[in-house]
């Protein structure tokens, strides 16, 4: 079967109507993956992401599946609900996207706080890994944040760099320093878990035809809320009043602005391991700014 049967036969499983190709055409989402809106011969439409090397990342699509599932089950923020998948592709619902509206920053804000708080869980993690781009995303349930953020995001993404660059000696002692001190910086977070999208950059968020916010591909697990935000500051898009918008649900805890660089250092080390040299000095910038 092509590419075109199997997201045909997905669709038809998914939905028990028959699903005929009429068009398709490039979209924007997803930019690791192959983007297309598919219109069907009945007039339906859907959005379809495809990667040709998926064989190569077991579960990519299944795990955002699962993950726009629970995003959008919380009915706080829009999210495309996900229609069906297979090993190389993932089919969502399609939405015209829009200018934002006036308020776009403080509804976003608003509209995370209410999807942390609708997502409350009792561990850290996921039922299952997924990936963060293409980089395998570990998620094993833990009952203690530090550790979490310890073993699977910061102590995770060393290992990924000390791999490659085992002779770089100044990033790998730094960070050490830093895991050795996280106590610092985390050991008094006393804050439930909750779900995160866990990729939010602007290029991860939009306006639908109201001029809503949506947001979409997650990576997502269950974490400190104030990681969210270690991600939206990394490249803007997302400012001042999105975040005071966000307060106003849920204030943040005195210290938040260094655990905020914190997590946001787990974003730059997967740029730096997927992208390179370029996010070098970010990287070492973040941790002595720390230490």
């Amino acid at each position: 079967m092509t590419l075109q049967q199997r997201v045909e036969s997905a669709i038809e499983q998914a939905t028990g109507q028959a699903a005929r190709f009429s068009t398709s055409r490039i979209a924007h989402g997803g930019c690791i993956n192959d983007s297309r809106i598919i219109d069907l011969k009945d007039g339906r439409q859907f959005f379809l992401k495809s990667h040709p090397r998926a064989r190569h990342f077991p579960g990519m699509f299944s795990s955002e599946f699962e993950a726009l599932r629970r995003l959008s089950d919380a009915d706080a923020i829009r999210v495309p609900a996900p229609v069906a998948c297979g090993e190389e592709f993932i089919v969502m619902e399609a939405f015209q996207e829009g200018p934002p509206c006036a308020d776009w920053q403080q509804q976003t804000g608003r509209q995370l706080a209410h999807l942390h708080q609708a997502t409350v869980h009792v561990q850290f993690g996921f039922d299952f890994d997924n990936y963060l781009g293409t980089t395998p995303q570990p998620n094993l349930w833990t009952d203690d944040w530090l550790s979490f953020w310890r073993d699977q995001r910061l102590g995770w993404q060393l290992e990924l760099y000390s791999r490659k660059r085992g002779s770089d000696r100044e990033l790998i002692h730094l960070t050490e320093r830093l895991l050795n001190r996280l106590d610092v910086y985390l050991g008094d977070v006393d804050e439930p878990a909750v779900l995160l999208h866990g990729d939010l950059w602007s290029g991860n968020a939009a306006s639908d035809d109201s001029g809503r916010p949506v947001i979409f591909d997650p990576a997502s697990y269950y974490g400190h809320r104030e990681a969210e935000i270690g991600m939206m500051r990394m490249f803007g898009g997302f400012g001042p009043q999105c975040e005071a918008a966000y307060a106003e649900v849920w204030p943040l805890p005195p210290g938040s602005d260094e655990r905020i660089s914190l997590y946001r250092l787990y974003h730059e080390f997967n740029h730096l391991n997927l992208f390179g040299h370029g996010y070098y000095r970010s990287c070492v910038s973040t941790i002595q700014r720390l230490l």
